[in-house]
């Protein structure tokens, strides 16, 4: 990856879910993890945003690229990330914006190709959940996964897109999930946003395709993270047996592939999603 590679990395945001972490809701319905009576929380075992955020940011880091770092509530985080990513000999900034926002996310793009003249790659990985079975889910928790998640990506895509036309090249990665692909009970807002996205992905890759530009999605699956690990034993075990290779992934795993797919070495690559899951999402 060139050193005038300039990667927009967004957003550093991740709202808890509704539910605590590890607290349980009631179904007589099969769990996300096997058995009944009781949904593990779906955001403790599928990670958070934050950490793929921060991974694919020194990833791309380590290419020497020039990082934008663009947070919604976490300044003080996304600022600890710049830290890292200096400390890697690369340069990069950060930028406040709601991607939901679509007056907010058309300033920001426009600031962003003013200060570096372009933007080579956008990284899509807002992600937010606010679990709960459908009959108690309310439209506000609904509309805010949707708006931050499908619709962010959305704006970012189509505030990026003109400039990358003009540049006759560009990579987009979006970070959908297995939850988009297979469903996840208690996730009704979340599954669809993701699914959504791929929808996106292979319709943008489709419109953008004569320009030079790439469209691709990443789908991970389960990942070690600080929640993950914290998780009881038996939810772990009932969890890992849902994946052919018999564990969780890094989020190293996501990281590199979002490398590659902005790399040179991707240029053919276009309208996929890729699953990063071992195997779980297997057709």
């Amino acid at each position: 990856m060139a050193t005038t590679k300039v990667v927009y990395q967004g957003d550093y945001r991740f709202e808890a879910t509704q539910l605590a972490s590890g607290e349980k809701f009631h179904s007589d319905m099969p769990t996300s993890a096997g058995g009944k009576g009781e949904y593990q929380n779906p955001a403790d075992m599928l990670g958070t945003a934050v950490i793929y955020c921060t991974m694919t940011t020194m990833a791309m880091a380590a290419e020497k690229a020039t990082v934008v770092i663009n947070y919604n509530g976490s300044k003080e985080r996304a600022e600890q990330v710049l830290e890292e990513v200096k400390a890697l000999g690369a340069d990069g900034c950060v930028y406040q914006c709601n991607v939901a926002d679509t007056a907010d996310t058309d300033a920001m793009i426009k600031e962003i190709i003013k200060t570096y003249g372009h933007l080579d790659i956008l990284v899509n990985n807002a992600g937010i959940t606010r679990d709960n079975l459908i009959m108690k889910m309310s439209e506000e928790d609904f509309d805010a996964v949707i708006n931050a998640n499908l619709k962010g990506c959305f704006n970012t895509i189509k505030a990026v897109s003109r400039q990358m036309l003009r540049q006759r090249s560009g990579r987009i990665i979006n970070i959908t999930s297995v939850s988009g692909i297979l469903g996840n009970a208690g996730q009704a807002n979340y599954s669809a946003s993701k699914a959504g996205i791929i929808g996106l992905t292979r319709t943008m890759a489709r419109e953008l395709a004569s320009r030079g530009v790439t469209v691709n999605g990443i789908a991970p699956g389960f990942v070690d993270t600080d929640m993950t690990k914290v998780l009881p034993e038996q939810v772990r075990e009932a969890a890992t047996a849902q994946i052919p290779l018999g564990r969780f992934g890094q989020p190293e795993d996501i990281a590199n592939m979002a490398v590659y797919l902005a790399s040179e070495k991707a240029s053919y690559i276009t309208g996929q999603i890729i699953s990063v899951d071992g195997g779980m999402a297997i057709g």
